[in-house]
């Protein structure tokens, strides 16, 4: 039996109020609404008191630049010289007005340009396709994961370009409902805010009054994450959780030394790709938990890893755990960019030894929604008596590239990953937000890579 997803409820579609408005537009709707079915089976509605979730939302332009190739800067809703640049290249090669602005024929174009590159359908969504996101301000589909698990009040932040003509605020209600529930639907409150970056800053200090008090408050940062961003800052100071995805940094070194510079002035910082991680974690411990195979942990001194060409943050990130479990030092960073990307990394063991790791970044035919996934991993020794010899892979040819490419030594234990069931932002969010707080192992690992990565530097 193929089970259905849950209906979405439209307890009140989204309603167009003045800033001092909202809480009183979502307190009537309580007031106001019972549910009730044409034969009165469906219960009674009531809003969530869970959990606040602020999302910083950027709207599509720069997400799709980026994945077409036409832009690598930060992507922060700021139509600035960069992005028009970027913009007059598209409307160039696709002979329209180069008027350097995101016009409906210049994002049509776009739209056209980032499916065809990711064979993904015919035709973009309305908001923020190139990323994996789905938001749009007049449908919920941006909390659908979170809302079917962990109803809440959502606050939607969308800067965007254009004049700046103040923010526009609208509020709506939707109410999962699911079979087994048979007392109230439980329902999520939309707050949706939009406006320029510089209108959206001037309103900062209203957002903290709008989160519900004595509940845990989670910030989803969807942008280039900047400690200098004021309302970044603002939001920063009042959550329990600042949540990125470096799967889509553009920049990814440079990103995550800052998620490193945050980290260290006490942003409680949660990253979804770590999450991803977590198999491939838990594969390399188990690898090593027999007493015969704990003791030569010490002869680790090759370390390959094998990940999806676009995006080092998943390799990096799993290289600082490995390396924040065993007590390496980084000593050593270069990379050399060509058809394979290649990071060369060396650190000291605790006894002086040298270890080696070497990133590949493997150009792959069909990428997937999430940039950089891990391939393969291969941990090894140059001692040909050492019983280390360890490959991971997620998938048969990524294994047969290690075992030919790794010596005889290297096939010593082979596990394969199985595929994460769900690795969308939306899915793993829903689970982030059963914890909040400071996450220990991943500022570790964090630390190694700002350490690492300020070698090249």
């Amino acid at each position: 039996m193929v089970s259905q997803a849950p209906t979405i409820y439209s307890l009140q579609a989204p309603k167009d109020v003045s800033l001092t408005e909202i809480e009183a537009e979502l307190t009537q709707i309580w007031q106001s609404y019972g549910l009730t079915g044409e034969d009165g089976a469906l219960p009674a509605a009531t809003r969530a008191t869970t959990f606040t979730l602020v999302v910083y939302e950027p709207e599509e332009t720069q997400y799709l630049l980026t994945a077409t190739g036409f832009y690598n800067g930060p992507i922060d809703g700021i139509l600035g010289p960069q992005t028009q640049s970027a913009l007059r290249e598209v409307q160039k090669k696709h002979h329209l007005p180069e008027t350097g602005s995101a016009t409906p024929e210049t994002l049509t174009a776009l739209r056209e340009e980032y499916f065809k590159k990711q064979h993904s359908g015919p035709k973009g969504d309305s908001h923020g396709a190139a990323m994996g996101y789905t938001f749009s301000a007049t449908s919920p589909t941006i909390a659908d994961e979170i809302a079917l698990r962990n109803p809440c009040r959502i606050i939607a932040l969308c800067p965007i370009a254009g004049e700046d003509e103040g923010v526009k605020a609208q509020v709506s209600a939707y109410c999962p409902i699911q079979k087994q529930s048979s007392t109230t639907l439980i329902c999520c409150e939309y707050i949706t805010l939009t406006g320029t970056t510089a209108a959206l800053e001037r309103i900062g200090g209203m957002i903290p009054a709008l989160l519900i008090g004595g509940l845990p408050k989670f910030l989803w940062w969807k942008a280039t994450p900047d400690a200098h961003n004021p309302l970044f800052k603002r939001l920063a100071a009042v959550c329990n959780n600042v949540i990125v995805d470096s799967c889509n940094f553009n920049t990814p070194e440079d990103d995550l030394l800052t998620l490193q510079d945050l980290v260290d002035t006490g942003v409680p910082l949660a990253d979804l790709n770590w999450r991803r991680l977590s198999a491939w974690q838990e594969l390399t411990a188990e690898a090593y938990d027999p007493p015969n195979r704990r003791s030569s942990l010490k002869d680790i001194d090759r370390v390959t890893i094998d990940y999806e060409k676009g995006n080092p943050s998943q390799a990096l990130l799993f290289l600082g755990w490995l390396a924040s479990r065993l007590q390496w030092q980084p000593v050593y960073y270069a990379k050399e960019s060509g058809d394979y990307d290649i990071t060369t990394i060396r650190f000291l063991g605790l006894d002086q030894r040298q270890i080696e790791a070497e990133l590949a970044g493997v150009p792959i035919a069909d990428i997937g929604e999430i940039v950089g996934d891990l391939i393969a991993l291969r941990l090894s020794s140059t001692n040909p008596q050492a019983n280390c010899g360890t490959v991971i892979c997620s998938e048969t040819g990524g294994c047969m590239r290690m075992e030919t490419h790794g010596g005889a030594q290297s096939a010593g234990l082979f596990q394969q990953v199985s595929s994460l069931s769900e690795q969308k932002a939306e899915a793993l969010l829903s689970q982030q937000v059963q914890r909040w707080g400071r996450e220990a192992l991943f500022e570790e690992s964090l630390a190694i890579i700002g350490k690492t990565l300020k070698l090249g530097n």
